[in-house]
């Protein structure tokens, strides 16, 4: 690679360096996420200052991008960053890296609860990308966001700096739960592992080697392990008339929508996400 790459260049060098690797609209993705995290540009800004010529500390960088993008790992984790519902996030290889369709929960949980202060609960929350989401978007409202590890939580903590904004963090096993998270709530979200083991045949290289096995999947035997739990924890936890959100696996739409009716659940909906595929549900206390 040259050392004295300019913008023009440099784009058209990691072009030609991914395109046996990556479709080519992704690797137009890839361009402005490197040169955004590196320089800050805007595409209007790459194409009219498309002569300057990058230091060879940007250029180093961005190679060791490129050499990492071909080992198929997630450009999230490899700029340590990513976007969620309009706001920026840390992002590292201990979460999840946030999903269209999880936006769409949000959007949803926002969307039915714009007049109100609520306590909110997110049980599992990774990077924090919902609670955090939430806590910016229905102002007034009390958040607190679980999870089993405490890795995911430091990265929630720095995240909520980041968006300027406060909510309880509490370390805690939706699976062997005690009583240091006692509290009640209006609102319950989740999104839970559930990918089945025999499902991992169908999933990208960069998804199974280098994202956290522990928050995507679940036994083949027993794929609404965590749904369960979590509707027992919200009959005790859950105030009465008070809403309960989940994001599922498009197979078991059906399964968790009985496990709720079975569980005093009323008004329960399953939604479909923009690709047609039942991936949220939502259901009443009574």
């Amino acid at each position: 690679m040259s050392p004295n790459f300019n913008i023009k260049e440099i784009i058209l060098w990691i072009k030609s360096e991914l395109k046996d690797y990556y479709p080519q609209t992704e690797i137009d993705s890839f361009v402005s996420l490197i040169l955004k995290h590196l320089l800050n540009y805007s595409r209007t800004k790459l194409i009219l200052n498309h002569e300057q010529v990058l230091s060879s500390n940007t250029i180093e960088k961005i190679d060791q991008i490129v050499s990492e993008l071909k080992l198929n790992k997630p450009i999230q984790y490899i700029l340590g960053q990513t976007e969620f519902f309009n706001l920026n996030f840390h992002i590292a290889s201990g979460v999840l890296i946030p999903r269209p369709e999880t936006e769409e929960l949000v959007d949803w949980i926002i969307s039915e609860n714009k007049n109100g202060f609520y306590r909110i609960l997110d049980i599992g929350t990774g990077s924090g990308v919902i609670a955090i989401a939430l806590s910016k978007n229905m102002p007034g409202s009390n958040v607190t966001a679980t999870d089993i590890s405490n890795d995911a939580l430091i990265i929630t903590r720095e995240n909520c700096k980041l968006n300027n904004v406060e909510i309880q963090l509490i370390n805690h096993n939706i699976l062997n739960h005690n009583e240091n998270l006692n509290n009640t709530f209006d609102i319950i979200v989740s999104n839970p592992p559930y990918i089945t083991e025999k499902e991992k045949e169908l999933m990208h290289p960069n998804v199974l080697d280098y994202e956290p096995t522990l928050a995507l999947f679940v036994s083949d035997d027993d794929p609404l392990l965590f749904y369960r739990h979590i509707i027992e924890f919200a009959l005790v936890h859950l105030n009465s008339g008070g809403k309960i959100y989940f994001e599922i696996n498009e197979l078991f739409g059906n399964e968790v929508a009985l496990l709720l009716e079975e569980k005093n659940f009323s008004e329960i909906i399953l939604k479909k996400d923009i690709n047609n595929k039942d991936r949220m549900i939502k259901a009443l206390l009574k």
